[in-house]
């Protein structure tokens, strides 16, 4: 949560998880130990229109993920965000299984409930939204294609 943590931090975990992911074949993260709902989003570049593998928190409701745009509170949305805005057809990763969804920006309050469920999971994501005040902290909300 704090700034210098955050900057070291922030641009490593992923490659960590990504390390434990291929060794556990999908099934487990580094970041799991700290009790989050861990999923890999493969979402289609908004620009280039390659292949973007992100990890991400996920707030699991049912069958539905909602991922928090935060970026750590950085000045800018996460790219996996404008890749999703563009492009709302993902595959998702969750417990070693993949699926496919469709993504959609939570207004009102559906983005409130989700917000607040996410704070409940990871409290320095109030942090985050203080150093992002510049900028709406986007709620993605990914449901099952059926």
């Amino acid at each position: 949560m704090l700034k210098p943590v955050t900057a070291f931090f922030a641009p490593r975990t992923h490659l960590v998880d990504n390390f434990v992911l291929r060794v556990t074949k999908g099934k487990h993260t580094l970041s799991e130990i700290l009790g989050w709902n861990i999923v890999q989003v493969v979402t289609t570049g908004a620009k280039s229109g390659e292949r973007r593998v992100s990890i991400l928190i996920a707030v699991m409701n049912n069958e539905k993920i909602a991922l928090i745009g935060s970026n750590f509170g950085r000045q800018h949305n996460p790219g996996w965000y404008y890749n999703l805005k563009k492009n709302p057809e993902c595959e998702v990763r969750l417990n070693g299984k993949w699926g496919t969804y469709l993504a959609r920006e939570t207004e009102g309050e559906e983005r409130k409930s989700y917000w607040k469920q996410a704070v409940a999971l990871y409290a320095g994501y109030e942090k985050y939204e203080q150093r992002a005040s510049h900028r709406h902290i986007p709620v993605m909300l990914l449901e099952p294609e059926k």
